[in-house]
């Protein structure tokens, strides 16, 4: 019962931030722009996305056994698209890494194994992101707005102030933490802490891996800045490499059901500063909205 409040109150959070922006909005342009995109159009993005996510399913499943987890490609199938699936469809705070674990913990001999080789991907795939905004940044020097400068800049000293306590506090606590706890339970941790250290020492394995989770996550930015194209939104490249991760990166916080609402609103505030206009920019992230939501019923029937 809870969930199901919590998955509501999530979509319904999701709906008023849309209905915010297009009361700021022209409606009769932004339908313009998102009819502007040929359903033949559509579907190829949508074919496009998937095909990142079979991509997707390998890494994942090279990370994990590089942990020790020994998946076969139609488990780690099957954990990645469950996982994609709950991320818009189910009631969970960290979204669909409850689902992929749920299976995998289950089918793999090492349970740790899987726990450490998931860590490891979401470790990947943020550092993909990072490094697309960085190079956004570098392909922008002095074209970024003084204002937008600053915002991006306090972001980013607040993500590594948060990342620097949470360090911190995990070292503290660590030892509290364990004082009392079972056998049973320090020997998994214990199990845990070798697979962490398994994959640590497959350096080549985790650089491939962050190959292919930079290739992933520039398709994903290539595909909405293709959108974005088909509605009538033109920008260069750089700019949706300094804005995309941004949003992406907005998105995370658990505040609507699967970021929706959350990313349009910041790419808008994002590409406005560089000329683009709001109506086309809302345009193209419910357009995409649609091809994610495909996706996700997609990966579900999977």
């Amino acid at each position: 019962m809870e969930g199901a409040l919590l998955i509501t109150a999530r979509w319904l959070a999701a709906i008023a931030v849309l209905v915010i922006l297009l009361h700021f909005l022209p409606v009769h342009l932004l339908s313009e722009a998102i009819q502007r995109v040929p359903i033949a159009r559509f579907l190829l993005i949508l074919m496009g996305y998937l095909l990142a996510h079979v991509v997707g399913v390998v890494k994942w499943r090279m990370v994990v056994n590089a942990a020790g987890a020994r998946l076969d490609y139609a488990t780690s199938a099957q954990c990645y698209t469950g996982g994609l699936f709950a991320m818009l469809f189910l009631p969970s705070i960290i979204g669909g890494d409850v689902v992929r674990l749920a299976v995998g913990l289950r089918r793999s001999p090492k349970p740790a194994a899987v726990l450490a080789g998931n860590v490891a991907d979401r470790f990947l795939d943020m550092s993909a992101q990072a490094g697309l905004l960085l190079l956004g940044v570098l392909l922008l020097p002095g074209s970024v707005p003084v204002g937008l400068r600053s915002q991006a800049r306090h972001a980013v000293y607040w993500f590594a102030g948060i990342a620097t306590v949470v360090v911190v506090l995990l070292a503290l606590l660590y030892r509290p933490l364990l004082r009392g706890r079972s056998v049973r339970f320090r020997r998994w941790l214990a199990r845990l802490r070798f697979a962490l250290r398994s994959v640590s020492r497959r350096p080549r394995i985790l650089f491939f891996g962050w190959i292919l989770a930079t290739a992933i996550q520039t398709t994903f930015l290539t595909l909405t800045a293709l959108v974005a194209t088909f509605c009538g939104l033109i920008l260069p490249l750089r700019d949706w490499l300094f804005a995309w991760p941004l949003a992406k990166l907005a998105a995370l916080l658990p505040l609507t059901q699967g970021g929706i609402g959350i990313r349009e609103a910041a790419l808008v505030g994002l590409l406005s500063p560089f000329g683009a206009a709001p109506h086309l920019v809302l345009a193209s992230g419910l357009v995409w909205d649609g091809v994610v939501i495909l996706g996700g019923l997609m990966a579900g029937i999977v």
